[in-house]
Order: structure tokens, then sequence, then C-alpha cells
């Protein structure tokens, strides 16, 4: 039903796999082709990471405190959410037409295109005068006081997002900074809001602020590390990492009520299922290799 490459452009072709040969044997195939510049363009032969693809689309330029370099958000927004994320989405929709006439088609998933069309509603609101072409100045890139994250007296991280107007009155009552509601509407007082804020939370620990704020609607939760997600409360009630093989990993998402997932398997390590794919393909040298 599905076939997936992530060649250079023309690889594939040569290695006589490529869409019009697999579409001449099986003209309801998906063809689902994953790469970082997409099938055609001056940089379509070149190699890339993660890191280059966002560059190039706007979006690394977004993040960050606007006198620090561009903050690098690991390889999550270009390689997993712009890339592996619409892949999927398009060869699932590809799959439903090929079921419907019968007819396969050829998924070009560039992590650039992907990554660009992810920032729509930031290009959206530029148009609109609603976004300066320069991070952390913004409503939602650490521009706004009310929307980033603070440093709390044992060095930890709170992060807030008390974007609407009930939901900052919220935040600041808790604060005990009610006196500032009025900045919510007013850039003109953002620094002061802002140092009266990180002032305040800089007073307890990050245990603390989380006791305060995790039964209200302030938008409030505490920035916790990789191994510590796993034991939030909330994340844990719902199973949103599952152990596995000893191995401590996210559950499957989403969910789904009539053919629920699990982990069935441990994480893959170097060599594993050689010997079953050289059985498959009929290799015998890989065969003795694996032996």
């Amino acid at each position: 039903d599905i076939l997936v490459e992530g060649y250079r452009p023309g690889v594939a072709e040569r290695l006589g796999v490529g869409p019009e040969a697999c579409h001449a044997r099986n003209p309801r195939l998906v063809y689902g082709r994953m790469t970082g510049w997409g099938q055609h363009g001056p940089l379509a032969p070149r190699a890339g990471h993660d890191i280059a693809y966002i560059a190039v689309t706007g979006t690394l330029g977004m993040i960050g405190a606007p006198d620090q370099p561009p903050a690098v958000p690991a390889n999550l927004l270009g390689d997993y959410a712009g890339g592996a994320l619409y892949l999927v989405v398009g060869v699932l929709a590809a799959l439903h037409h090929a079921r419907e006439t019968g007819t396969g088609q050829v998924v070009d998933a560039a992590i650039v295109d992907g990554t660009a069309h992810l920032s729509t509603m930031i290009h959206a609101m530029l148009a609109a005068g609603a976004w300066q072409d320069r991070r952390g100045v913004n409503l939602l890139d650490g521009g706004c006081p009310y929307y980033g994250t603070y440093r709390t007296s044992d060095g930890a991280y709170m992060a807030v997002g008390a974007l609407e107007p009930r939901f900052h009155d919220e935040f600041l009552r808790l604060l005990g900074l009610s006196e500032h509601a009025g900045a919510h509407t007013d850039p003109a007082r953002w620094d002061d809001l802002r140092e009266a804020v990180a002032a305040r939370f800089a007073t307890r620990t990050q245990k603390e602020w989380t006791e305060v704020f995790e039964s209200s609607d302030a938008c409030v939760a505490p920035v916790l590390s990789l191994r510590q997600a796993p034991h939030h409360p909330h994340l844990a009630a719902r199973g949103t990492f599952t152990d596995h093989a000893g191995l401590t990993q996210p559950a499957p998402a989403p969910r789904f009520s009539a053919t629920p997932t699990a982990v069935r398997s441990a994480p893959a390590r170097p060599g594993d299922g050689t010997a079953a794919v050289a059985r498959d393909w009929d290799l015998p040298a890989l065969l003795q290799d694996d032996a």
C-alpha cells in the first residue's frame, strides 16, 4: 500500500525503485518521499540537517531572546514536526484517495515545506501588523511578560501563558501583583511588569510556585526535565509515559477508542532484524555476516 524512501532526489530512480517503476507494478501505491529540501530546487541535491532547513524558512530566526543568537529547538521543529508528521498526514491522505479511486500518487514531503507551513499563523499576523519581524518582542515569542519563563529561587523555571484577561488577572492575583492588571493591554508597561513578575518568582522554589498555581486557571506550569516529566502527577495519571523493556519512554499518541495502541518491542539496536531481512530478501551474504 505504501512505500517511503528518504534518499536524495534521483537515487531511488537509479536503484530501479523510483515512482514510475513502482507504479508500473502497482498503480495503487502511495509513494512517500521524505527529504529536507524537496525533490526540486537549487538545494535539492545538497545534504542538510534540521537546523539548516528551519533556518531558511524563517522559523529558527523567530526563537530566542532579541539580544541573543536564535535558540536551537533540538530537532523537533524540522525533522519531526515539519518533516515526519507532514509525511504521515500526506501519506494517509493519499492512501484514502487510493482506496477511493484505485490510483496512487507521490507525496513529496520536504522539511522546508512543512516547517514553513507551520508558521502560517505567524505570517498572517505579520501581514496584519500584529507581529514584528524580529524575535523576542511579540506576544508568543517571549516578548510578552505574561507568556514566557521565569527563574525560581532554586534555579528552576516556571512557564507562564496567561494570555486572556481573566487568566491574566488570576495569574497576577496569585502572584500578589494585582496592581499591574492594567499592563495586560499596555505594552509600554510590559518591562515594569516583567521585572515585577521575575522578582516575585525569585522568592520561592519551583515546588512552592507549582502548589500555588496547580489548582488555578492562571496557565502556569513548572518547566520539567526529560527525567522529571514522567513523574508529573497529570502525566502519570494519563499514562503519557510508559515503561517497557527497562526504559521509560513516551506512550503512543494519539489515543484510539477502537484500536488502542501499545509499545510492543524494545528500541532497535544496531543490527537488529538483519537476519530476518536477509532471509526475506534472499541475501546469503548478510546471513553469513550476521552469524
